[in-house]
């Protein structure tokens, strides 16, 4: 038995959720922040089968997708003059954690 935990953006969570339930998955949402962009994230926790994970990494993988994003920073020139140039970062797609349940009940 194994628990996922997968991080993925809030523009996501519907469509993974979505296939998750689809796919037999049962998961569990939690509202989470990344810590770089103070972005939006969605963490499900995932129990399944060790059989069952390919599979589940294959759905998240799917409806989880990466895409570009230009963010401010501020830089400094001379004393107390700040411009703001964007940056572009990659945001998206998925974290995917899995780890071993040594027990498991659903009462």
């Amino acid at each position: 038995m194994k628990l996922v935990y997968a991080i993925v953006n809030n523009d996501d969570s519907n469509s993974v959720s979505s296939a998750l339930t689809r796919g037999g998955f049962f998961a569990t949402k939690l509202a989470s922040t990344g810590g770089f962009l103070m972005a939006g994230n969605t963490t499900f926790l995932i129990c399944t089968e060790d059989n069952k994970i390919d599979e589940l990494i294959k759905i998240i993988k799917k409806h989880s997708r990466k895409r570009k994003q230009f963010v401010p920073t501020a830089s400094t020139y001379g004393i107390g003059s700040y411009t703001s140039f964007p940056v572009e970062v990659s945001v998206g797609g998925a974290t995917i954690f899995v780890t071993d349940i040594e027990r498991f009940e659903k009462v």
